[in-house]
């Protein structure tokens, strides 16, 4: 089965809808909205959402290469297929018990240093927040791109799956700027806040559940 506009798009739209990337902002954004400076706002959005989007996206190639260079590709693909399964377990399980043993989430550890970069607001602090958010994300929903890295590295040449993953990091930012819009146009960041509290747990089962379709398709093609 040849890679498809379909299975990347699809992937990325669920890889999008991540829970530690949306909070941040979020936080970003109720924090710049009480200096009262929506170009500000705007700014440093911007700036966050396009080095997760650099970052990502460099991380990714940086894999890409690797695995391609790498002898055992073959090994890496079906440890990443057993991998993206049980990560899509595990958010399963978050979903029915979110908390209870093995989660996956920004570390409680950088929590406070996330924090103190949100209330810098500055440009600078906006970059270094884009570069930690970008790795610190990775457990939520890394698990998805790294199946698709692995699924490219076996079929596509190195500049067709650079193709490829720019398209999905665009798809992949896409709910973030649309979550920065809103608000530069004024929609209370609480009650973006409200919706992702409630939805967290959803976002989490459709993870989890393209997670292990992803697994099992790399194991049968």
């Amino acid at each position: 089965m040849d890679i498809t506009i379909p299975l990347i798009v699809g992937s990325a739209v669920v890889d999008s809808i991540n829970p530690c990337a949306f909070a941040v902002l979020i936080f970003l954004i109720l924090y710049l909205i009480t200096v009262k400076n929506k170009k500000k706002m705007l700014q440093i959005g911007l700036v966050y959402i396009s080095v997760v989007f650099l970052v990502y996206l460099a991380a990714g190639l940086g894999l890409l290469s690797f695995i391609q260079s790498f002898t055992l590709t073959k090994f890496f693909y079906y440890f990443t297929a057993g991998l993206s399964i049980v990560l899509g377990l595990i958010n399963i399980k978050d979903y029915f018990w979110y908390g209870k043993g093995i989660s996956l989430a920004i570390p409680a550890s950088q929590k406070a240093r996330l924090d103190k970069y949100v209330k810098k607001a500055t440009l600078p602090a906006a970059i270094i927040l884009g570069v930690l958010v970008a790795f610190f994300e990775l457990p939520c929903t890394g698990g998805v791109y790294l199946a698709i890295i692995s699924l490219l590295a076996s079929r596509e040449t190195w500049m067709s799956a650079f193709a490829y993953l720019f398209f999905y990091n665009l798809i992949f930012i896409a709910p973030l700027l649309i979550i920065l819009l809103l608000a530069y146009k004024g929609l209370s960041p609480e009650k973006i806040e409200k919706w992702r509290q409630s939805q967290k747990k959803t976002m989490r089962l459709a993870i989890g559940l393209v997670l292990i379709s992803l697994g099992l398709l790399m194991f049968l093609i």
